[in-house]
């Protein structure tokens, strides 16, 4: 019996800026039953287009599948899996912690993690960390003993490392035809 490898990937997909792409991507997973892991977009140096980050969890064969059905989407230039190993990948996240006589622990362990503080009141300490999942989660577990408070993460963003760049991918056969 195979054992079927399934792994966190991250899909960065170029579309045009316009209104409602970002609904259609994420029907396309929706419709198909995928789940999300994490999904962020935002402009890109060219307002005409903005670049949108999914991670999802599969294997090869179902990331594959998916890369295929988004570029069926007439709204997306591009579509790149992020290898992992060979790629920039971060999140945020704000962290409210109860504070109290352990005012100065929460501080070092925000200046171990590099985390921002970024408001102090009487009993509470909100610090902003970035950096991949791994760390995030550790500086939350370091955290909860103390009481956290409130938590907000974001999606990962992510770019290819070296000089690659999404838009070598931007050639596809059905560009600019409406497949669905």
């Amino acid at each position: 019996m195979e054992v079927e490898i399934v792994q966190s990937n991250v899909l960065s997909v170029l579309v045009h800026n316009q209104p409602g792409v970002l609904v259609r991507v994420a029907g396309m997973f929706s419709r198909r039953g995928f789940n999300i892991d994490s999904l962020t977009v935002g402009v890109t140096q060219d307002p005409g287009f903005s670049r949108i980050t999914v991670a999802v969890r599969g294997n090869q064969a179902f990331i594959d599948q998916v890369k295929k059905q988004i570029e069926k989407l007439v709204e997306v230039v591009a579509v790149q899996i992020l290898p992992l190993d060979q790629s920039v990948v971060r999140g945020m996240a704000l962290l409210k912690v109860k504070a109290g006589d352990n005012r100065s622990e929460i501080l070092k362990l925000a200046e171990v993690f590099r985390a921002n503080v970024v408001d102090i009141s009487g009993s509470t300490v909100t610090m902003e960390v970035t950096g991949e999942d791994s760390k995030i989660s550790a500086l939350t577990k370091l955290l909860s003993p103390y009481g956290l408070l409130e938590t907000i993460q974001t999606g990962l963003v992510a770019l290819e490392r070296g000089e690659n760049t999404i838009y070598k991918y931007e050639e596809r056969e059905n560009y600019e035809q409406n497949v669905l």
